[in-house]
């Protein structure tokens, strides 16, 4: 019984161990650096907006793995929106068919991987690796590895630009994403079904789920997802690159979903936790670059933010 118990606790201790961690780091970036302006407001809403792209995708990445899936081409996914967007708008010159043309190059990709993984059976790996290269190199065949400025007012204010009163519109799409992504996951039949999927597809599919279907719809919705996310860094940047989301986002969305609560066998996820871990990461790049150290050391506290996920993520698969 006693034994039990323990279990149960240690169980808990795992699922809310982001949280801890995040206020570790905070309090030590407070007691370090907080003299050289680390607890500004500026600097705390400058840490969510440089997360914001990272955390939209972290968010349909969780319920991407919570079905038992994974998606590596995010990141040329989001420059393929943004660039879609900026296309549309120097031919259009209107805000609302540029952001249609954004989502639906989101949704081409999400659905070409969907396709692919429900339809064929391929593996998600190994068809968002590939998918990743192609889309990335239509990205610098359709810009010729140049920006392409984006003047529309509308489109940049919507997208990183504008302020509502003092908080950035980045910080509200972020809780959007936090609040539209909880309640979805939790609370809708959607949600439960896509837990089902990953937990265990035959026994869904034995009470009527369709994991087909839900496995095609979280592929397309990140593909969507990182679209939007691609143009938010195109309304903030007042350009759409081919470079957007290079850097390994597709490993930082992964890290967050899984310290955040989802599990690398699929069944499991947390919204909450994704977002928390998301800032995390935004925390740890922020408080180290106050601190002056290099590109190298960000890369590896990175890399190490990552390996502690995939081992929390198999410590949750064993519970």
């Amino acid at each position: 019984m006693q034994s039990k118990v323990s279990s149960r606790r240690s169980f808990e201790w795992r699922n809310y161990i982001v949280y801890f961690v995040f206020i570790g780091v905070f309090l030590f970036f407070l007691f370090s650096i907080g003299d050289s302006g680390f607890l500004k407001p500026s600097n705390l809403l400058s840490i969510v907006r440089t997360t914001t792209m990272t955390t939209l995708i972290a968010v349909a990445m969780t319920f991407t793995i919570a079905a038992g899936e994974f998606d590596l081409s995010v990141g040329a996914t989001a420059a393929f929106g943004a660039i879609f967007a900026a296309l549309a708008i120097q031919a259009t010159g209107n805000t609302f068919i540029g952001i249609l043309a954004g989502i639906a190059g989101g949704a081409l990709v999400g659905a070409a991987n969907g396709a692919l993984v429900a339809g064929l059976g391929i593996p998600s790996f190994i068809v968002t690796v590939g998918m990743q290269m192609v889309v990335r190199g239509a990205d610098m065949w359709l810009t010729n590895t140049k920006p392409i400025i984006i003047g529309d007012a509308l489109f940049n204010n919507i997208f990183g630009q504008a302020s509502i009163g003092p908080v950035p519109v980045l910080v509200i799409w972020t809780v959007a994403a936090l609040l539209f992504g909880h309640v979805v996951l939790k609370k809708t039949s959607y949600g439960r079904e896509v837990l089902a999927t990953g937990a265990n597809r035959v026994a869904a599919e034995f009470s009527g789920v369709s994991t087909k279907k839900i496995k095609f719809m979280v592929m397309l919705v990140i593909g969507i997802v990182a679209a939007i996310s691609g143009m938010l860094s195109a309304g903030l940047m007042q350009t759409a690159r081919s470079t957007i989301g290079e850097g390994g986002i597709e490993l930082n969305a992964i890290a967050a979903a899984i310290l955040g609560g989802a599990a690398l066998s699929g069944g499991k996820g947390s919204i909450i936790g994704t977002v928390v871990a998301s800032l995390l990461i935004g925390v740890i790049n922020n408080g180290i670059v106050i601190m002056g150290l290099n590109i190298a050391q960000q890369s590896m506290v990175t890399g190490a933010i990552i390996i502690l996920a995939i081992a929390f993520g198999e410590k949750r698969k064993k519970v």
